[in-house]
């Protein structure tokens, strides 16, 4: 299922790769960079599951006796995969190489056409991996997915898709858990906190569901958490966003949290990209949009890269928030919602970002997933294991877009 790239099966380029690591990725183009990352992620995901005891594949899960599970992470029903397939199609949309589209569609197909018997084993302890496709408790198990999901339905318009999407907008719009004034929250770890990654989990499936329904409900009721999660999180001082709000003492967490920043950016570009033009209050969120975009350009660092606490020059440079900023600023650009005087900002971003790409196309210090925390030290301390799901769809949707924006400014 890998697509091809002759520069990539060339001996000289890979000797090349390994010599000279960190100029590299100046001998090819920045389209050439992401399809490595992608051409490695479609050969690594096997669509397989193992045997716990034995330890041998098993290809009929009717006929497992005992417990398996899956062989890699990227067939696991998690919001990072979600953002992976998006980035994927988008991939694809760029290139004009269908096979990107046809991961994306595999990935999630897998899931579906297993469901019966994954489920059956999922609820009695025999499978990891796949807890999330069968509950809607959370904004993590359905939102990033679901939106994935929307944009291949498109494409393959199946009718179990089209259940587990409309159960999705049932979810979120009806049953999410909401403060008193209307903004989504979650009631664990602790009760009535406001995280701002959530605004990822939700904004981009509603309003592609908006679109799929033909329905402005779902659009403003996206636009109305815009509003709430900044009323909530936004620090005019810092031009910053804080990563968790707690209601029930009316207080912030301690810190401004590269990867949630970006995922509050993330789910503006992806609503701005879906609403009319002249859309009762767009004009409101491009200048919320640009406003967090000039507060974020005041801490970038020398090397183009942003750091895991926006504020803190010792925390350590962190890739997938720099990815979904440069993404963000990109895409702006080129959409015509940011004045092109910005574009340095991404361009830097993405040259910082290309020294975190080794040269098999893996990507390093991204953050572990990160819960809400009252101590800074926790986001300090926070591990970056190597190739983290967590930053891939990020960084190939930033190259997406500077490989556009570069095409803009020529």
């Amino acid at each position: 299922m890998k697509c091809n790239s002759k520069i990539f099966s060339l001996l000289p380029t890979i000797i090349l790769f390994f010599i000279i690591p960190l100029r590299s990725f100046s001998q090819i183009s920045d389209e050439q960079v992401i399809k490595k990352m992608a051409d490695g992620i479609i050969e690594e995901t096997t669509f397989k599951f193992k045997h716990k005891e034995s330890g041998k594949i098993v290809n009929d899960l009717t006929k497992a006796l005992s417990g398996v599970y899956l062989t890699n992470p990227y067939n696991e029903w998690r919001y990072w995969n979600g953002v992976l397939g998006i980035a994927m199609q988008q991939l694809s949309l760029l290139t004009k190489e269908q096979c990107y589209a046809n991961y994306a569609y595999k990935n999630v197909s897998f899931a579906f056409d297993h469901a019966a018997i994954m489920k059956e084993m999922t609820l009695k302890g025999q499978l990891k991996g796949m807890e999330q496709f069968f509950k809607h408790e959370l904004l993590d198990d359905c939102g990033a997915m679901g939106a994935d999901l929307l944009d291949i339905y498109r494409n393959h318009p199946r009718s179990d898709f089209r259940a587990y999407i409309d159960k999705t907008a049932d979810y979120i719009y009806k049953d999410e858990y909401r403060l008193s004034d209307g903004t989504l929250a979650r009631t664990w770890p602790q009760n009535k906190t406001v995280w701002l990654d959530d605004l990822y989990m939700s904004v981009p499936f509603m309003a592609r569901y908006a679109v799929l329904a033909n329905d402005n409900k779902y659009f403003d009721f996206c636009i109305q958490q815009v509003a709430l999660f900044t009323k909530h999180l936004y620090s005019p001082k810092d031009e910053l966003f804080f990563h968790c709000y707690y209601d029930n003492v009316c207080e912030n967490g301690p810190a401004f949290w590269g990867r949630a920043n970006g995922w509050c950016l993330l789910a503006q570009s992806e609503l701005l990209s879906l609403l009319p033009d002249n859309y009762p209050g767009k004009d409101s969120l491009i200048k919320n949009y640009t406003r967090q975009i000039i507060g974020l350009s005041k801490y970038q660092g020398k090397s183009g890269l942003w750091h895991q606490i926006l504020n803190k020059s010792d925390s350590f440079l962190e890739t997938s928030a720099t990815a979904m900023f440069t993404y963000a600023v990109a895409l702006g650009i080129n959409k015509g919602w940011l004045n092109k005087m910005y574009a340095d900002l991404a361009l830097s971003g993405w040259e910082g970002i290309k020294t975190m790409i080794t040269p098999d196309g893996k990507v390093k210090n991204i953050s572990k997933g990160t819960g809400t925390n009252t101590s800074l030290k926790y986001y300090y301390d926070r591990p970056t294991p190597f190739n983290d799901i967590h930053g891939l769809g990020p960084v190939i949707l930033a190259g997406i877009e500077i490989v556009k924006l570069k095409r803009l400014l020529e």
